[in-house]
Protein backbone atom coordinates (compact mmCIF):
# COMPACT_ATOMS: atom_id res chain seq x y z
CA UNK A 1 0.00 0.00 0.00
CA UNK A 2 1.16 3.51 -0.79
CA UNK A 3 -0.14 6.57 0.99
CA UNK A 4 -0.21 10.24 0.10
CA UNK A 5 -1.59 12.98 2.33
CA UNK A 6 -2.72 16.44 1.23
CA UNK A 7 -4.36 19.24 3.15
CA UNK A 8 -7.28 21.17 1.64
CA UNK A 9 -8.10 23.99 4.04
CA UNK A 10 -9.32 22.41 7.27
CA UNK A 11 -9.60 18.94 5.70
CA UNK A 12 -6.86 16.37 5.17
CA UNK A 13 -7.19 13.93 2.26
CA UNK A 14 -5.32 10.67 2.64
CA UNK A 15 -5.04 8.86 -0.68
CA UNK A 16 -4.45 5.12 -0.43
CA UNK A 17 -3.08 3.16 -3.37
CA UNK A 18 -2.54 -0.52 -4.17
CA UNK A 19 -3.48 -3.44 -1.93
CA UNK A 20 -4.53 -2.87 1.69
CA UNK A 21 -3.84 -5.94 3.81
CA UNK A 22 -3.04 -4.92 7.36
CA UNK A 23 0.32 -5.31 9.12
CA UNK A 24 2.69 -2.50 8.08
CA UNK A 25 -0.20 -0.83 6.19
CA UNK A 26 -2.05 -0.36 9.48
CA UNK A 27 0.95 1.32 11.11
CA UNK A 28 1.51 3.59 8.11
CA UNK A 29 -2.15 4.70 8.06
CA UNK A 30 -2.38 5.13 11.84
CA UNK A 31 0.82 7.22 11.92
CA UNK A 32 -0.48 9.47 9.13
CA UNK A 33 -3.81 9.95 10.94
CA UNK A 34 -2.05 10.70 14.20
CA UNK A 35 0.16 13.32 12.49
CA UNK A 36 -2.94 15.11 11.15
CA UNK A 37 -4.83 14.91 14.45
CA UNK A 38 -1.78 16.17 16.36
CA UNK A 39 -1.68 19.13 13.97
CA UNK A 40 -5.31 19.89 14.90
CA UNK A 41 -6.86 18.60 11.66
CA UNK A 42 -9.92 16.55 12.62
CA UNK A 43 -11.69 16.37 9.25
CA UNK A 44 -10.33 13.39 7.35
CA UNK A 45 -11.16 11.98 3.94
CA UNK A 46 -9.78 8.63 2.85
CA UNK A 47 -9.56 8.47 -0.95
CA UNK A 48 -9.92 4.84 -2.04
CA UNK A 49 -10.01 5.50 -5.80
CA UNK A 50 -6.64 3.83 -6.44
CA UNK A 51 -7.06 0.83 -4.13
CA UNK A 52 -6.93 -2.42 -6.13
CA UNK A 53 -7.81 -4.80 -3.35
CA UNK A 54 -8.63 -4.91 0.36
CA UNK A 55 -9.00 -7.82 2.77
CA UNK A 56 -10.64 -7.93 6.19
CA UNK A 57 -7.50 -6.51 7.80
CA UNK A 58 -7.80 -3.58 5.40
CA UNK A 59 -11.36 -3.02 6.62
CA UNK A 60 -10.01 -3.21 10.15
CA UNK A 61 -7.56 -0.41 9.31
CA UNK A 62 -10.47 1.81 8.16
CA UNK A 63 -12.54 0.98 11.26
CA UNK A 64 -9.54 1.68 13.53
CA UNK A 65 -8.98 4.98 11.71
CA UNK A 66 -12.62 5.96 12.12
CA UNK A 67 -12.47 5.20 15.85
CA UNK A 68 -9.23 7.19 16.28
CA UNK A 69 -10.66 10.22 14.47
CA UNK A 70 -14.00 10.09 16.34
CA UNK A 71 -12.19 9.80 19.68
CA UNK A 72 -10.30 12.98 18.76
CA UNK A 73 -13.63 14.72 18.14
CA UNK A 74 -13.33 14.54 14.37
CA UNK A 75 -14.99 12.99 11.35
CA UNK A 76 -13.66 10.57 8.75
CA UNK A 77 -15.32 10.02 5.38
CA UNK A 78 -14.54 7.87 2.37
CA UNK A 79 -14.23 9.11 -1.20
CA UNK A 80 -14.08 7.38 -4.60
CA UNK A 81 -14.89 3.95 -3.19
CA UNK A 82 -14.37 1.36 -5.93
CA UNK A 83 -17.10 -1.17 -6.76
CA UNK A 84 -15.05 -4.02 -5.23
CA UNK A 85 -14.69 -2.19 -1.93
CA UNK A 86 -18.29 -0.94 -2.07
CA UNK A 87 -19.52 -4.54 -2.22
CA UNK A 88 -17.20 -5.43 0.68
CA UNK A 89 -18.72 -2.58 2.72
CA UNK A 90 -22.24 -3.78 1.77
CA UNK A 91 -21.58 -7.42 2.75
CA UNK A 92 -20.08 -6.39 6.11
CA UNK A 93 -22.81 -3.77 6.69
CA UNK A 94 -20.06 -1.17 7.13
CA UNK A 95 -21.81 0.88 4.48
CA UNK A 96 -23.99 2.08 7.39
CA UNK A 97 -20.91 3.10 9.40
CA UNK A 98 -18.96 5.08 6.81
CA UNK A 99 -20.13 8.14 4.90
CA UNK A 100 -18.89 7.77 1.35
CA UNK A 101 -18.81 10.15 -1.59
CA UNK A 102 -18.26 9.80 -5.34
CA UNK A 103 -15.51 12.41 -5.42
CA UNK A 104 -12.98 13.96 -3.06
CA UNK A 105 -14.53 17.36 -3.81
CA UNK A 106 -18.03 16.29 -2.72
CA UNK A 107 -16.55 14.73 0.43
CA UNK A 108 -14.75 17.97 1.26
CA UNK A 109 -17.94 19.95 0.60
CA UNK A 110 -19.90 17.68 2.97
CA UNK A 111 -18.00 19.01 5.99
CA UNK A 112 -19.82 21.93 7.55
CA UNK A 113 -17.23 24.47 8.60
Amino acid sequence: MKLKSEQHGSVVVIELKGKIMGGPDATLFRDELKKSLDAGVTKVIVDLGKVDWMNSSGLGILIGGLTTVKNAGGEMKLARVTDKIKSLLMITKLVQVFSSYDSVESAIASFSD
